[in-house]
């Protein structure tokens, strides 16, 4: 029996032969058009950055809460102070690079949080941010009642859906205490007493919260400098119960509180999902807080005045904010805590803060203007944004909190 094949079958096997390898050419170039494609979802992914973008004015854009939010701070409520501008303040929308921000839907966050909890921790810029997330998440709950247990300093709790969001005020997140005059260690001559600080401690605030919160935002920066702690009242840090020495500076206590704290977070809130936020940017114009600095701006800054403003090379009033981001960064490297950069979404816009409009007529002869703390409605809003999506694409991945 011969091994050979019709002649006549060769053209159909050269057809069959070409036509499979036009198919298979193709369906790779369809692939490889659609992972390159700007639109790609992978590439959306790969590249998305809520934290990096621009603003733009959305005439559409309202704010979800108004003057009458019962967890109002009354410093920061600039719709009851009549702050000017507020329309204005309130139209202007982020958009990150590469992604969509979407916006807060306050029933669906309350429903993938039920029965579990949120916790904030750190100065009053946390407290800013929490305000906000309040007045906005009572908008599917308006049976939400103040909340005050465990060492919080304040919070509410939706009975709706059993979820509570409170703040617990740490300003230097370890336990830090007033030592009088006749405790002479670490004083130097000239000072009325100092601030004991205990690295390896953490404030009672937030001790012994382990436990309760499923989902923790903690912060510190704004208590670091020599305004709060001048040289008549300095910081003297302690370890195991005995001062430091030889003693240190501000920059290399925070140094040393967030080698210990940081560690401390991780092994006591195990599984949990951990945020820390990121410095919240001064805008101080023409002098400090101290120094008839204002902030009585119309419109966001552009791109190019930010380094002008915050680049801490440059000596500016408003270097803070870089300055501490970079210690408080590379503390977080090899950690599991995510970091809540909004600092450079907030470094455009100084026309957002209460300013002159703080709800008291001493208050600006007492205090100076507020370049420092935020509108409400306003910037932390899209804060909450931001927060809320990374909470709720984490359970996505994870399947749950």
């Amino acid at each position: 029996m011969s091994g050979k094949l019709p002649r006549h079958v060769f053209p159909w096997l050269l057809l069959l032969t070409f036509a499979s390898l036009y198919f298979l050419s193709w369906f790779l170039s369809l692939r490889s058009l659609s992972s390159s494609s700007p639109g790609s979802q992978s590439l959306a992914k790969s590249n998305c950055n809520l934290f990096r973008g621009h603003w733009v004015r959305d005439p559409h854009r309202t704010p979800l809460y108004d003057q009458t939010c019962p967890f109002h701070r009354n410093a920061w409520n600039c719709l009851r102070n009549d702050r000017h501008n507020m329309t204005s303040i309130n139209s202007w929308k982020w958009l990150p690079r590469n992604c969509q921000l979407r916006r807060i839907d306050p029933f669906r966050f309350l429903a993938l949080m039920r029965n579990r909890n949120v916790g904030f921790v750190g100065d009053s810029l946390n407290e800013n941010f929490l305000v906000s997330f309040l007045c906005v998440l009572r908008v599917a709950d308006r049976a939400a009642k103040r909340w005050k247990k465990k060492g919080a300093w304040r919070g509410a709790y939706f009975p709706n859906f059993n979820v509570t969001v409170a703040y617990h005020r740490a300003v230097l997140l370890s336990k830090y205490q007033w030592q009088p005059k006749q405790s002479e260690t670490g004083v130097q001559d000239g000072s009325e007493g100092f601030y004991r600080v205990d690295v390896d401690v953490p404030a009672d605030e937030w001790a012994k919260i382990a436990g309760f919160y499923d989902v923790l935002v903690f912060n510190t920066g704004h208590w670091w400098n020599n305004d709060k702690f001048p040289k008549e009242k300095p910081l003297v840090f302690y370890k195991s119960g005995q001062p430091i020495i030889p003693p240190l500076g501000m920059l290399d206590g925070l140094k040393v509180v967030l080698g210990n704290m940081i560690p401390y977070i991780q092994k006591e809130f195990p599984g949990k999902t951990l945020f820390w936020r990121l410095q919240s940017p001064r805008h101080f114009y023409g002098g400090d807080w101290n120094q008839n600095g204002s902030c009585l701006f119309n419109k966001p800054l552009e791109e190019n005045e930010l380094d002008l403003w915050f680049e801490p090379r440059n000596n500016v009033v408003n270097k803070e904010a870089r300055q501490l981001n970079f210690v408080i960064k590379e503390a977080l490297q090899r950690t599991d805590i995510q970091v809540l950069d909004l600092t450079h979404l907030s470094e455009f816009r100084a026309d957002a803060h209460p300013a002159i409009w703080l709800g008291r007529k001493d208050a600006v002869a007492i205090w100076g203007q507020d370049c420092m703390h935020w509108c409400l409605p306003g910037v932390p809003d899209t804060w909450v944004d931001i927060l809320s999506q990374l909470i709720h694409d984490g359970c996505g991945r994870t399947g749950g909190l």
